[in-house]
């Protein structure tokens, strides 16, 4: 799936400052794109926007050359799976049955499950290496597990398009590793992962393309060799830092530095 925003902008009620001033992107088919920059820099909320949780004041967003605005819930629904960076559990439900509601949309009206729905649900929690909570109350999930018990809900759908605001959060570094792995994978295998994240060497060694957010505008914008440059980090996120080549992967290596005093 193509993924294109044009001219997003967009300003929350009371706020002195527009949380989108202006983005433009475009996300190819078996892209892994990730979207970085400091806390307030708009990354949430230009994947709500996406998403269309967040109205635009002004601006698209195109899916596959169309429209948001033409898409019907369910169609999109089908073919995008999203993962926020948290959500409310309003009632006691089964690990499986919280990853089970990733093929609802793949349902008719009482329609029940078919063993392809109940195959790619067990397919999504051995992914996400949560197949043994299976039967655990989410609600005693710890908040790595629940991130990937979540991960594993959009993959039962079996998107094209996964949108995925801090995939990672709260994960310990072989869970970490293991998701960014799972992304690869899902790339490879055509389809497009949108995702925001603080990890910068992380999102520097997967991703194909990263757009660097300052203030609701775009600062920078290209493959993680040309944004992940200390001129333009040093800049956005005020801190002054090195970048290297890692002798292993070949890709750029953030390391902050100690502020002079």
């Amino acid at each position: 799936m193509r993924i294109e925003v044009v001219g997003a902008t967009l300003t929350h009620p009371g706020a002195s400052r527009r949380a989108l001033d202006g983005v433009s992107f475009r996300v190819e088919p078996g892209t892994l794109f990730a979207i970085l920059g400091p806390n307030g820099s708009g990354k949430s909320t230009l994947t709500r926007a996406i998403l269309g949780a967040s109205h635009l004041d002004s601006g698209e967003v195109l899916l596959d050359d169309r429209p948001l605005s033409d898409w019907k819930r369910r169609e999109l629904a089908t073919r995008v799976g999203a993962v926020a960076q948290s959500e409310p559990l309003p009632f006691p439900m089964t690990v499986g049955e919280l990853v089970g509601m990733g093929r609802y949309a793949h349902l008719g009206p009482l329609e029940a499950p078919s063993s392809k729905d109940r195959e790619a649900v067990e397919a999504a929690l051995e992914r996400c290496d949560v197949l043994d909570l299976s039967d655990r109350l989410v609600q005693t999930l710890s908040g790595g597990e629940l991130q990937r018990v979540r991960i594993a809900r959009a993959l039962a759908q079996q998107p094209e398009a996964l949108i995925l605001d801090e995939p990672t959060a709260s994960l310990d570094l072989s869970h970490e590793m293991e998701i960014m792995e799972l992304l690869r994978d899902v790339v490879s295998a055509g389809r497009t992962v949108l995702m925001t994240t603080h990890h910068l060497d992380l999102a520097g060694r997967y991703s194909d393309r990263m757009l660097l957010l300052d203030e609701g505008r775009v600062a920078a914008e290209g493959t993680p060799a040309e944004v992940l440059n200390a001129r333009d980090l040093e800049r956005v996120f005020g801190w002054p830092v090195t970048v290297t080549e890692d002798p292993v992967t070949g890709t750029p290596r953030v390391t902050p530095l100690a502020r002079e005093r």
